[in-house]
Order: C-alpha cells, then sequence, then structure tokens
C-alpha cells in the first residue's frame, strides 16, 4: 500500500500557528505600555531561558502573528504586527483588535487567479516561476498537457522526490 502526502499535510506542516493564550497577554501588556522585561516576566516567566532577551520573545510573537496574518492574506493586518516599538501607544490597540479579528479568520479557498506563492513551498514557487507559471490558472493549463509534466522543470520531480524519500524514510514516492 502506498502512502502519500496529501496537501493538507503538506499545508499544516507550512502553516504559521496562532500564538497561546500566554504569549497573547504578554504582547497586549506591551501595547497597554508595560515595559518589555515586566511584561514577559509577568507573563512568560516559565517560557523564557536565562540567555533570551525579552525583546526578542516579543519579537518573535509578533512575527508569528504577522506570518499568520499573510497565511490568511490579511496583510493590512500583518503590518499592525511589524510597527517599530516607538508607535505602539499610537497603533498598540489597533494591534489587540487585530488580534481578535485573526482568531475569527478561516483560511483563504485558493482561487485560479492567486500566485502560487500563496500556496506553494518557497522552493517549489521558485522553480515553477523560472518556467513562466506565476498563477494557479497557469499551472493548471500546465499540469494535464502532458504525463509527468514536472520532469521537465528543474528543482521538481526527481530532486523532490529525492528530498522526500530522505525525510520521510517509509514513505514510497
Amino acid at each position: 500500500m502506498k502512502t502519500r502526502l496529501t496537501p493538507q499535510s503538506v499545508q499544516s506542516a507550512v502553516e504559521p500557528r496562532f500564538p497561546d493564550a500566554a504569549s497573547l497577554a504578554a504582547l497586549r501588556a506591551w501595547h497597554a505600555g508595560l515595559s518589555t522585561r515586566e511584561a514577559v516576566r509577568r507573563y512568560l516567566g516559565d517560557v523564557k531561558s536565562e540567555r533570551q532577551s525579552s525583546r526578542s520573545l516579543l519579537g518573535r510573537i509578533r512575527r508569528q502573528l504577522a506570518a499568520y496574518a499573510r497565511s490568511r492574506q490579511r496583510e493590512d493586518l500583518a503590518q499592525l504586527f511589524e510597527m517599530a516599538a516607538a508607535e505602539r501607544a499610537e497603533k498598540g490597540r489597533m494591534a489587540d483588535r487585530a488580534i481578535e479579528t485573526l482568531r475569527t479568520l478561516v483560511p483563504p479557498s485558493p482561487s485560479i487567479s492567486d500566485d502560487i506563492a500563496l500556496w506553494l513551498a518557497p522552493r517549489t514557487v521558485a522553480a515553477l516561476r523560472a518556467h513562466g507559471i506565476d498563477t494557479l490558472a497557469a499551472l493548471t493549463v500546465r499540469v494535464p498537457r502532458r504525463r509527468r509534466w514536472w520532469g521537465a522543470i528543474p528543482g521538481l520531480g526527481a530532486a523532490a522526490r529525492a528530498r522526500w524519500k530522505s525525510s520521510l524514510p517509509g514513505i514510497r514516492t
């Protein structure tokens, strides 16, 4: 019996996760004016290692939220989490509302006019773009033309198969 990767299993491995409640509480406290060190100590004291800075921990949470917003195709919300620290007093409340908005967003469905970078891994995107395939429409036109269509595109086919074999032992491709 052959086992294969499904689009859902590949997507879930790539999709960013929504931060946990303690991380969001620390970020909200920082937005409210608490110092970085105090916000992390109060809400993430058990998570922070001795050598890790509080600023880097909050930065990781902000990057995680920005990546999550982009995975939901909400660039406007992602930009709120990439604001400069000096802007937190004026934009912090908007960022807190954006967190609540992100909680309710469902993953978008692919549209035929979408850019391939929204749905495929960066390595695959680079290989397809090199052959003039930029949208899902161009990809769907290319796929049924020939059997083993990916063989003509360097970076797809045998190379990807070899990568999958080495990273997923026991799965036959």
